[in-house]
């Protein structure tokens, strides 16, 4: 079963992928967009995308064109939500009916803890200490690269709805009792945004096997 097929419920359609995919249409405004971009990164571009239009095409949307705006965020067609993710050896796509859900977020990491230099521009000091208590008591998870993980799904379910920037310090992460759930709190002013308040987000997390090999993978839909 796909990873975000455990993560996300029934009813939102999920491809994904453990090797490069060529097939499928190819449109000159995706091509132009990665053009000055090394093959590499032309590549999982490309099959994210192919995986994207594999789940759309179950909402009638297999050939909807999917070209990032100026927050990297793509415009998913209309009465769609969507989100993508990639990450070493692996491509995936979720996408749903906003009859169902107003959001969606995934995100996919590889399972390693996060370079030190960065912890401090990523975490808050409540989520460090969180993160560091975690870590003792079970340290087969790179807890730091989950809220990690939490925050860029948070910013996949976030940027759709508000079209407003959110700090990676402008939301804090916490990893409940319940196994594989977590909790985003947003510390921004007015979060609440097209209709919706997102002031608190709720997501699930999964690991692949322990730190240091496979991947994390998180994922939220706001309904």
């Amino acid at each position: 079963m796909p990873i975000f097929s455990k993560l996300l419920p029934g009813s939102v359609r999920v491809a994904e992928t453990r090797t490069e995919l060529d097939d499928g249409p190819r449109f000159w405004q995706e091509d132009q967009y990665v053009a000055d971009a090394v093959e590499t990164r032309q590549q999982e571009f490309r099959t994210v995308r192919i995986c994207a239009r594999q789940a759309l095409a179950e909402f009638g949307h297999g050939d909807h064109i999917l070209v990032p705006d100026e927050h990297r965020a793509p415009e998913w067609p209309p009465n769609i939500v969507g989100s993508m993710t990639h990450a070493p050896g692996l491509r995936a796509a979720a996408v749903a009916s906003t009859g169902e859900f107003r959001g969606i977020g995934i995100d996919a990491e590889p399972h390693q803890a996060l370079p030190a230099e960065v912890v401090d521009v990523i975490l808050l000091p409540v989520e460090r200490r969180l993160a560091a208590r975690l870590q003792a008591e079970d340290p087969g998870i790179a807890w730091d690269k989950l809220m990690f993980s939490a925050k860029e799904s948070v910013f996949k379910t976030w940027y759709p709805l508000a079209r407003r920037w959110l700090d990676f310090l402008e939301c804090e992460i916490t990893v409940g009792h319940e196994p594989g759930a977590f909790t985003a709190r947003i510390l921004q002013a007015s979060p609440v945004h097209s209709g919706v308040d997102l002031s608190v987000l709720c997501g699930k997390w999964m690991n692949e096997s322990p730190v240091g090999h496979g991947l994390l993978a998180t994922a939220i839909t706001v309904q």
